[in-house]
């Protein structure tokens, strides 16, 4: 969640020569990360030797579902058809077009501007150094109508808007003024 990377390789060798599955949640990248944007499997080149676990919740903006892929027997065991429906479809939608994606970037790099910030995903953490600070802000936040916890994670959805943008903005940059994170 800060960034941190591990070594996929070693670990899925590892896994293998003891007869373990390597699972990976694809919540923050869907449809977002590799070259072809096939996700983190894709981008770290252990693609068909990880199980992938998504609930579509954080990258495609609170998508309802999820999936998982990986061997059949366990994907069976996992996702009851009912609930497959939704993340299909979704999934289809980032397939047929491109325009969801760039939404989300233009609207990302929007928010990071904005904020001063550097980010190329829509999940932006702001990171303040201070557990309590930060805490008191977030309950600040709340009070504004925006949810978060005491490490504060910003989400661009394709369904915000620029003044939905805006406003979460300009509610860091009051509440991190009075808070003292800002000057």
């Amino acid at each position: 969640m800060d960034g941190d990377s591990i070594p996929p390789q070693e670990i899925c060798r590892l896994a293998s020569r003891h007869g373990a599955l390597v699972f990976v949640d694809e919540c923050h990248a869907t449809g977002f990360l590799g070259p072809t944007r096939g996700g983190t499997d894709e981008l770290l080149d252990v693609m068909g030797q990880v199980t992938i676990n998504s609930s579509l919740g954080k990258a495609l903006g609170g998508a309802t579902g999820g999936y998982t892929t990986g061997h059949g027997p366990l994907v069976s065991l996992l996702l009851p058809p009912a609930v497959v429906g939704c993340p299909s479809k979704a999934l289809n939608l980032l397939l047929e077009s491109n325009t969801i994606i760039h939404s989300i970037a233009a609207k990302t790099q929007w928010f990071c501007s904005k904020m001063e910030a550097e980010a190329s995903h829509p999940i932006c953490p702001v990171m303040l150094g201070d557990a309590q600070l930060t805490s008191r802000m977030v309950d600040d936040m709340l009070k504004r109508g925006i949810f978060g916890k005491a490490r504060i994670w910003v989400q661009i959805s394709a369904v915000h808007n620029k003044e939905d943008i805006d406003c979460r903005v300009e509610a860091f940059v009051e509440v991190g003024q009075l808070h003292g994170a800002l000057p």
